[in-house]
């Protein structure tokens, strides 16, 4: 908005142009990635900032045109296993952004959430996985004016329930179906909560069961 580019969102997916897509690479890929890498360094994490394209990780295609048009938006196809294997093996924990590429040459934004259960789908073969959604309310809210109505335990079959009722909408959805997505790809956990939460047990939070 800052730059003159008004965000065009549907049921909680951004529609990405070309100048939102240059806006998304300078911003996922470079400012944030290095914030976070910096902060993780502080407390002696040796982070490294990825993309999906470095190292050919994260590979995708553009989201085909139906009922609307994305633009630049990616839908993951595979993640590589043997990358993210080698960068683990060096001591290095990858920082990636929501940006992938279709192999063409072609960058593209991809959800952040999916990009998150696409890498811990693809460990879990070989890993126990704990995939925490983080973001700035304690978890799933049944009244999203009351921060104190976390809602627990969500089971994947509730989903659509919970979404025809109106609890959750916009960006909540696709969050919930990727950790769904993650859950069924043999991921051991999958919560939704504050980042303060991520070590207290006995937080408050959501998690996702089968």
């Amino acid at each position: 908005e800052k730059l003159g580019i008004q965000p065009n969102m549907h049921n909680g997916r951004r529609i990405t142009d070309d100048a939102t897509l240059d806006v998304a690479v300078m911003v996922y890929a470079g400012l944030a990635n290095k914030k976070v890498v910096a902060k993780l360094q502080q407390f002696g994490t040796n982070a490294i900032g990825l993309s999906g394209a470095d190292a050919n990780v994260i590979r995708a295609t553009k989201r085909p045109v139906q009922d609307i048009d994305y633009g630049w938006a990616g839908d993951i196809k595979s993640v590589d296993i043997n990358s993210l294997r080698n960068i683990l093996s060096i001591g290095l924990s990858p920082v990636f952004c929501a940006i992938t590429h279709d192999q063409k040459g072609q960058l593209l934004n991809t959800n952040a959430d999916t990009i998150a259960a696409a890498i811990a789908s693809a460990l879990a073969a070989e890993y126990q996985v704990h995939l925490h959604y983080c973001f700035g309310h304690r978890g799933v809210l049944k009244d999203i004016n009351d921060e104190n109505s976390v809602i627990p335990t969500i089971r994947i079959t509730e989903i659509d329930e919970l979404h025809n009722d109106g609890i959750i909408a916009d960006g909540m959805l696709p969050k919930l179906n990727n950790a769904a997505e993650a859950l069924q790809n043999g991921v051991h956990v999958v919560t939704i909560e504050n980042p303060e939460a991520v070590h207290d047990e006995q937080a408050s939070k959501t998690t996702l069961i089968k």
